[in-house]
């Protein structure tokens, strides 16, 4: 008995440093983005590039739209997990993952649309180098998050037990939710700064 209530004791030490360790993790990558977004607006402010606008393409709004719907489908895949709900959980993780894919390829086209107008990576105006910073840097968090949900999906597909499947997911969900957030804040920060 007393050697169950060790191990009930040290799996909840692990999950919380596990847990803890996402949350550090996302306050990181929101401390960078912030210092980008200040690099920006100082560098902006400086005049540099001033009566350079750049039209963003159409193509953020529809990854805007995807992201959001993967957001959506992958709580109902965390609600689907806690109620044990595997067979669901598994097609909308699998659709989240989709979702994900389909938000790396408008991206990617969104940036061919960008070079189709001159815009390149490496350029005389900084401020549009921004943009490749970070809707790049968000995109390899994309590639992570994808990750994450294929383990997400891995871990649904064996027999493992029920609360470490919720716990997989609640760290998932997370994560995701937070790249969702945050390619809302770029894409805000980047139209009101073209």
């Amino acid at each position: 008995m007393e050697n169950e209530e060790l191990e009930v004791a040290e799996l909840l030490r692990t999950r919380k440093a596990k847990k803890f360790s996402l949350w550090l993790g996302l306050i990181g990558m929101f401390m960078m983005f912030a210092a980008l977004s200040s690099g920006f607006i100082v560098y902006t402010a400086s005049g540099v590039d001033k009566g350079i606008k750049t039209i963003l393409p159409h193509a953020f709004i529809y990854s805007t739209a995807v992201i959001i719907l993967s957001s959506v489908t992958m709580h109902l895949a965390f609600q689907a997990a806690k109620r044990g709900q595997f067979v669901k959980q598994k097609s909308l993780l699998l659709f989240t993952i989709l979702l994900g894919l389909i938000f790396l390829v408008l991206q990617l086209n969104a940036w061919g649309i960008l070079t189709e107008r001159g815009i390149y990576f490496i350029n005389n105006n900084a401020s549009q180098s921004f943009i490749y910073i970070f809707t790049g840097l968000h995109l390899a968090h994309i590639i992570a998050g994808i990750i994450v949900l294929f383990r997400c999906y891995i871990g649904a597909a064996k027999p493992i037990a029920h609360d470490y499947n919720v716990f997989r997911m609640d760290l998932g969900a997370i994560f995701w939710h937070f790249l969702d957030l945050l390619w809302i804040y770029i894409y805000v920060f980047l139209l009101l700064n073209q």
